[in-house]
């Protein structure tokens, strides 16, 4: 055997696989990336995809005894596929010749690795091919204008490798807008610690980001102290799409025409209105249904996540600046017409040019654009309307989930860089074999043994999956999982949630006006009959400020029939 070899070619051969005898044990395993000089292409790169050991001379009554000491005569055999090698013109192609038993074959070099895999990307470093010191480094316009899906099962390590993601990005200044259901990104505000060794294998260093992370929460202070700004919705002039959308199975036919003829009676007589108005022209109906209406607006008012002073767009996304929108203690209801109309928003801002491109980043995408009979959400629509046109207007979208099966599948179709860790759902296997592309058998079956930690990189810059370790974190982990033993040996509780007091004041943004009161039958419950209203006066019927502008309600009865 020539010196430096790992293993010769031999039996039946071809174009696209090969088996080979292994003569270094240490240098070929699973995964590894091996050459071979081919006649015709020069040096060839493969990959060994699965490999056996055996022994003629290791008999049944040997093994019952565990008794062996020579090992020599084992044999290794690896099965590998052909890769294949860059031409003059820099296109990858495979050998049209097979290959000759007893070609010898080698490690892999860095070099060949890159150039025949595609590993040309040189602004975001994500880690290391796995088994090797070969850094991955992937191209910051692929990833945000092609869109990134990040896969997994729970406790993969998803938000991590999501939040590795996010500090390259920082650190070239670009825009994020990343919706946080479960406040794990916060922690990029506080600098990571760690092994100074695994810090010094990936070149990187402890770092922080609070000069340009700022946390907004849609609830409050007191729910959510540890945020830095409220983020307010404009409570002005909404439409029945809008409100209707908040709770979407909760509408009947006959409570949205109840709030449709409320809305147009409205837009009759005043130019601006808010959902007070709206809830006092509902207080004027005559249909009993009307208090179920008023109850789900009223439960809307209570959120306080309507404000004539909304939250600027602008100030969300600005450049080297990441805004994280904590969901924490705000309602999955609320969640997805919070989602719908920031993004809406987003959207419309960047076509128009007023504000800088960027990524949003979504994380339990499930839940915002579920795919179809799984459930149905108001913000589906919009995030699909981004996965297929963002692109055009430099939006790019990173989509995070541990149910890749329960994702819409025309979103999760428009990411062009896939990175997948462990995943051993069988339906969510099949949804990635189906929507992703370079996803086979292979893949699969390495998909279920993959440890935390290390990801499967499948990109339209890449030319096959790739297996990556992945670095380190900058900043601070903030995903990690509740030592419930260690909390349940804590001699001391923790303390009691203090009461919460009055509602806070909006911040940076002018006091919003004094909420009208709304007529007693508003907080009535819906009752069986008439007679539990019998008692109580009916709201006083308000005078138009001005002559009505159109004949929206008497339409509406035209139409549908007076509401009885």
């Amino acid at each position: 055997m020539v010196r430096g070899s790992v293993g010769v070619i031999f039996g039946e051969t071809g174009t696209l696989e090969f088996k080979l005898l292994v003569t270094d044990i240490t240098a070929v395993y699973r995964g590894a990336y091996i050459k071979a000089w081919h006649e015709t292409d020069g040096w060839v790169l493969a990959q060994v995809i699965s490999i056996t050991r055996s022994s003629d001379s290791f008999t049944l009554e040997e093994a019952a005894k565990g008794q062996r000491t020579d090992k020599s005569d084992d044999k290794i055999i690896a099965e590998a596929i052909v890769i294949g090698s860059r031409n003059d013109e820099g296109l990858l192609k495979s050998p049209v010749v097979p290959f000759s038993p007893g070609d010898l074959l080698y490690v892999a070099d860095e070099n060949l690795i890159r150039s025949v895999l595609g590993l040309s990307g040189k602004d975001m470093n994500i880690g290391m091919v796995d088994g090797t010191n070969i850094k991955v480094q992937l191209s910051v316009n692929s990833l945000v204008q092609k869109h990134c899906s990040i896969l997994a099962k729970t406790g993969s390590g998803k938000s991590y490798t999501a939040a590795v993601l996010l500090e390259e990005l920082l650190d070239r200044d670009v825009p994020l807008l990343i919706l946080d259901p479960h406040s794990e990104y916060t922690s990029l505000k506080t600098e990571g610690e760690g092994d100074a060794e695994a810090f010094k294998r990936f070149g990187v260093s402890p770092k922080e980001y609070k000069d340009k992370v700022t946390v907004y929460t849609p609830a409050n202070k007191a729910i959510n102290p540890n945020a830095d700004e409220l983020f307010r919705l404009n409570g002005m002039n909404l439409t029945v799409k809008e409100l209707t959308g908040i709770f979407p199975d909760n509408f009947s036919t006959t409570h949205t025409g109840i709030l449709y003829e409320a809305i147009q009676s409205l837009r009759a007589e005043m130019e601006t209105y808010t959902i007070d108005d709206i809830i006092f022209a509902v207080s004027n109906d005559k249909s009993k249904a009307r208090w179920t209406v008023i109850s789900m607006l009223e439960n809307i008012c209570e959120t306080d996540i309507l404000s004539p002073n909304p939250t600027p767009i602008e100030a969300l996304v600005q450049k080297g600046k990441a805004s994280v929108i904590d969901f924490k203690g705000v309602p999955p209801e609320m969640q997805s017409m919070i989602v719908s109309q920031l993004c809406t928003s987003l959207f419309e801002a960047r076509k128009l040019n007023r504000v800088p491109p960027g990524m949003l980043v979504v994380e339990e995408a499930h839940n915002y654009a579920p795919e179809k009979g799984f459930s149905k959400t108001i913000s589906t629509d919009i995030l699909r309307t981004i996965a297929s046109e963002g692109r055009k207007f430099g939006l790019g979208m990173m989509v995070i989930s541990q149910r890749p099966a329960r994702i819409d599948k025309n979103v999760l179709s428009q990411c062009g860089t896939q990175i997948i860790m462990k995943v051993t759902n069988p339906n969510d296997l099949k949804a990635i074999s189906k929507g992703l592309e370079g996803v086979n058998s292979y893949v699969e079956e390495e998909l279920m043994r993959l440890p935390p930690g290390v990801a499967m990189l499948v990109s339209n810059d890449i030319e096959r999956p790739v297996l990556v370790d992945v670095r380190i974190r900058k900043s601070k982990h903030g995903g990690e999982s509740v030592n419930v033993l260690k909390a349940a040996r804590t001699t001391s509780p923790p303390p009691a949630p203090q009461a919460v007091a009055k509602k806070e004041e909006k911040v940076s943004v002018p006091a919003e006006p004094t909420r009208r009161t709304v007529p007693t039958p508003v907080s009535v419950k819906v009752p069986d009959d008439d007679e539990a209203h019998q008692s109580i006066a009916p709201p006083p019927k308000r005078k138009p400020s001005r002559p009505p502008k159109n004949e929206g309600g008497k339409l509406f009865s035209k139409i549908f029939g007076a509401a009885k």
